[in-house]
């Protein structure tokens, strides 16, 4: 079969069976018109339920074949339906989705080819940006509720460093030290490896000198490359991507990340940690009419790639438990084998764009990739590898929660801008929302790095107390000793070395600082980061 245009027929055959499949009731979205045997029909629709959306999905295909316009599509009209949704722009070309779209001679032909009524529209945003690295209201997050799983993946330790990092958490809860940002944490672990630390290491258990010495390099070079501004607080509240507009659209969360693209291990796990901490804190709702939030999980191969063996099953753990919160989760990538099989085989929405077969690997990607769709009539690698920009295989899940067959389908236009907004159109909208405020500018309270700091000059302190005790009781010893030898009367001994520490206040107020560590251990999710209380 080709997919070129020819003039369209009225289906027939297996046409007609494909397209009756997605002839649904309820609220659903448009993707676009069927494909078959060389045209365009439409007057066959192909749609996915609003329902089950929370059943999760992959948006597949090579480079340059479409998958960010049919994010674009997909938020819109979730959007339209009072859905959140949250996108991860890592190009700088989502943003367009806050502005109306550019008539024009191909959106028209499009339009005309799909059956649909194009209208240009603008959508409700929020600009976000990772630790105000370029535009966008700060997002950061602690690192205690980042936790020693995630933090792990961004700082590529093996699986025993994990778990070392792991003991380190525990260590830092148990004495109340709060690690708010990558100064704290460097703070505890030098900490243990020093001279007065090292019986605390001991105490720990499995730790060793030279596993924490390399976490501690690890942390200090993640520091050097700027990832510091990442950490701290405010922390950002991931409740704020359930949001909606006053006049009931749904807000869309776009996350401007071409400044840290050079750091994709970072924002990639950073997705996931917006992800588990929305997790943690929704309460379980079951199947609703429609989703609470569709989180757009892009460039998802960065996610898997070097993961260890507990980070993939928290990440298939959390999209399986996610779906009863009112979540839906849509993985992009280039190929479905970029996901492994227990996370894919949670995903029952599937738009799969072309794909190229230039290299032997390329051929077996293909192939593993139809034999991940349900049997069709369509030979889907010639379909496949002959499907032009905007054009894609689908196969959602039906009202019922059945697989619905595939079909080749030529996608509709978004309706918002193709492209980027004006850099200062976009600054605008950032600085004039009403979360600009609350996030801007970082705050750095007293957590473990200050603790840990006043402690040690508390310790220094009292050891020149002692040293300068111990010389004044010897010059003491001596005046006594040379008052007997002239027969003259003592002097008032001094006080003793215990006496003069223990009296001093600087012991005094190391030993409160000390006495006040709270012994909390904090409770932790699937990932080991922290529980909140909102």
């Amino acid at each position: 079969m080709s997919v070129s245009e020819q003039p369209p027929a009225a289906p027939g055959g297996p046409a007609a069976e494909i397209a009756a499949g997605y002839a649904f009731e309820g609220a659903a979205l448009d993707l676009g018109a069927l494909l078959w045997d060389g045209a365009c029909h439409p007057d066959a629709p192909i749609r996915i339920p609003l329902p089950v959306l929370n059943r999760h999905g992959l948006v597949a295909g090579a480079t340059g074949t479409g998958k960010t316009k049919t994010l674009q599509l997909i938020a819109e009209q979730l959007s339209a339906n009072g859905v959140p949704v949250f996108l991860a722009d890592i190009k700088g070309d989502v943003s367009g989705v806050s502005a109306p779209g550019e008539d024009g001679e191909k959106v028209r032909e499009r339009a005309a080819q799909v059956g649909q009524e194009w209208r240009a529209t603008g959508f409700p945003c929020e600009f976000y940006g990772l630790g105000g690295t370029g535009p966008g209201i700060p997002v950061r997050a602690t690192v205690t509720s980042f936790g020693p799983v995630l933090l792990s993946k961004v700082l590529q330790l093996n699986q025993t460093q994990e778990q070392s990092l792991g003991l380190i958490f525990h260590y830092a809860d148990s004495k109340g030290l709060e690690l708010v940002d990558l100064k704290d944490l460097r703070a505890v672990v030098a900490f243990l490896v020093s001279d007065t630390g090292k019986a605390e290491l001991k105490g720990i258990g499995g730790l060793s000198t030279v596993t924490a010495g390399v976490i501690l390099r690890s942390i200090t070079a993640f520091e050097q490359q700027g990832a510091g501004g990442f950490f701290g607080e405010p922390e950002f509240d991931t409740g704020e991507l359930l949001r909606t507009a006053a006049d009931g659209r749904g807000i869309v969360s776009v996350l401007e990340l071409p400044s840290v693209q050079d750091k994709p291990q970072l924002f990639s796990t950073f997705l996931m940690w917006m992800l588990a901490d929305l997790f943690d804190d929704l309460p379980e709702v079951g199947d609703l009419e429609k989703p609470k939030l569709v989180f757009f999980f892009d460039e998802a191969h960065l996610l898997f790639k070097g993961a260890s063996k507990a980070f993939l099953e928290s990440i298939t753990q959390t999209v399986r438990l996610i779906r009863s919160k009112g979540v839906g989760v849509f993985f992009v990538t280039q190929t479905p084998k970029d996901v492994p099989s227990d996370v894919l085989a949670q995903l029952g929405n599937r738009v799969q764009h072309a794909l190229r077969a230039f290299t032997p690997d390329d051929a077996k990607a293909l192939k593993a990739t139809v034999r991940t769709f349900p049997n069709s009539p369509y030979d889907l690698e010639e379909v496949l590898t002959g499907l032009g920009t905007g054009e894609a295989v689908i196969t959602v899940l039906s009202e019922k929660g059945a697989p619905t067959p595939v079909a080749a389908t030529r996608l509709r236009a978004p309706e918002s801008l193709m492209g980027p907004v004006d850099a200062a159109a976009l600054d605008a909208a950032v600085k004039g929302s009403p979360l600009y405020g609350r996030y801007a500018e970082a705050v750095d309270r007293e957590s473990a790095y200050e603790k840990l700091t006043a402690e040690q000059r508390a310790a220094e302190a009292a050891a020149l107390d002692a040293a300068a005790a111990e010389e004044a009781e010897k010059a003491a010893k001596a005046a006594k000793q040379a008052g007997k030898q002239t027969g003259g009367r003592a002097p008032k001994p001094e006080p003793s070395l215990t006496e003069q520490v223990v009296g001093s206040g600087i012991f005094t107020s190391l030993a409160r600082s000390i006495g006040t560590q709270l012994g909390r251990e904090i409770s932790r999710s699937l990932f080991g980061t922290a529980r909140r209380r909102r």
